[in-house]
């Protein structure tokens, strides 16, 4: 009975964790729900290398974030906590700018500002303030971490779509076979607009919505 005693508590610890992880991926998706991150969902998705490279980005920036600003936050004097974690976003954005022109810099190019502009993404900004000021840095890692995939997955998708109806392709490679082009397929060129992925975002808003009643 002892052993029961203890053992269920770390039990609803690791499913309340689960369910911290899950959550942005379904049910409190940062974009889908929460509506954050919406401008790089539509600047960065007519094709899908830099959406892919923008997930990334911003998981990587999130997750350390997080897990840097829950380190020190017994330290942090409430009236500057803003500017700490500002300080701190930045650190990491300059880290994968630098990182992505050293190695990628035709992706550098192609993202331009919008890496830059990471440091004002509103989820990052948002889970620094309502997770990671008040829970442990491994749990605020993952926090991060999770909320960077749920942002990613919804790029991942609107840019699937884009390049594939837009362009015809994916990861740059022809996808629509030439015979489709020689029989009258045309790409739509409506699909690589910024107005066609807030179409798209806002499909998928309603597709959860209708998963998802009680939201």
């Amino acid at each position: 009975m002892k052993a029961f005693i203890i053992k269920k508590p770390a039990e609803n610890r690791q499913q309340m964790g689960i369910r911290q992880f899950l959550g942005p991926l379904n049910k409190n998706n940062p974009i889908l729900v929460q509506v954050l991150g919406v401008c790089s969902a539509l600047a960065v998705t007519a094709q899908l290398k830099p959406a892919i490279v923008m997930a990334l980005s911003v998981t990587i920036v999130c997750g350390a974030s997080n897990f840097i600003i829950s380190l020190i936050r017994n330290t942090i004097p409430p009236r500057i906590r803003i500017i700490v974690q500002l300080i701190v976003i930045a650190s990491f954005v300059i880290l994968v700018d630098q990182f992505l022109q050293a190695f990628f810099y035709e992706m550098s190019k192609m993202l331009s500002i919008f890496v830059g502009l990471i440091i004002t993404n509103c989820i990052i900004m948002g889970r620094l303030e309502a997770y990671a000021l008040s829970h442990k840095p491994i749990p605020s890692f993952f926090d991060g971490i999770a909320n960077g995939v749920g942002y990613g997955l919804v790029l991942v998708v609107v840019g699937f779509f884009r390049e594939l109806l837009g362009s015809g392709t994916l990861w740059g490679n022809q996808i629509i076979p030439s015979s489709f082009y020689a029989a009258g397929y045309l790409d739509n060129g409506f699909m690589i607009l910024p107005p066609m992925a807030l179409i798209i975002v806002g499909t998928m808003i309603w597709i959860q919505k209708s998963i998802y009643k009680q939201l």
